[in-house]
């Protein structure tokens, strides 16, 4: 692999697409994995051991939920999270152990704030929509590199695609870079996240696009 991308989550949007047990979905960007691009299952023998990360569990549960099930005895995510991504990840050594990963997660969330960057350029939650230029220029301009942002399509009847995840990218030296592959370059990762019948994809650009506060 080549880089990794840094996916958060936006909640409220998580519990839109799939309202199980969903309820009061945090109103901040959480954690949804550490993912290299071109692997997944990389070492079916190496099982998660929660113990390993015991020490880190309190961030865990704030930063990085289980968005879908608000037990908060659910190792399921953090399990399905290392075993598809975190064997592969292991390759680098700054991410070669269970707690070395999840640790070294959960401090690029602290280095990224991507909460706080977004609150300085006066985006928040709103039931006005906004243009997806205004939020790409934001990001961009904060971070000097180019995510990927994910949206919800419109359902049929509505105008606008709601905001759902933001990815940024890091080289092997955990540095940030842009995320797009510059076009005609393909990228065989299957980056969008399926949710019951919903999926996130790419946002548009031409569409208004909604960043909600609660679940509607």
């Amino acid at each position: 692999w080549k880089k990794l991308y840094f996916a958060h989550h936006w909640p409220v949007t998580v519990c839109k697409m799939n309202a199980n047990d969903c309820h009061d979905p945090p109103k901040y960007w959480t954690i949804h994995g550490l993912w290299p691009d071109r692997a997944e299952d990389c070492n079916r023998t190496w099982h998660f051991n929660v113990s390993e990360i015991k020490d880190l569990m309190t961030d865990m549960r704030h930063y990085w939920p289980d968005v879908l099930h608000s037990s908060l005895n659910r190792t399921q995510f953090w399990k399905h999270e290392w075993d598809k991504h975190g064997t592969c990840a292991a390759t680098l050594e700054v991410l070669n152990s269970q707690k070395k990963y999840f640790g070294k997660a959960l401090e690029l969330y602290q280095y990224v704030d991507l909460n706080g960057c977004l609150l300085k350029a006066g985006i928040k939650p709103s039931s006005s929509y906004y243009k997806m230029t205004a939020i790409k220029e934001a990001l961009t301009s904060f971070y000097g590199v180019t995510p990927k942002i994910q949206c919800l399509p419109p359902e049929e009847g509505e105008e606008a695609q709601t905001i759902g995840q933001i990815e940024f990218c890091f080289t092997k030296e955990l540095q940030l870079t842009n995320c797009m592959a510059p076009k005609g370059e393909s990228n065989p990762m299957r980056a969008h996240m399926k949710l019951g019948t919903e999926e996130l994809s790419v946002c548009n650009d031409t569409l208004p696009t909604y960043y909600p506060s609660e679940v509607q």
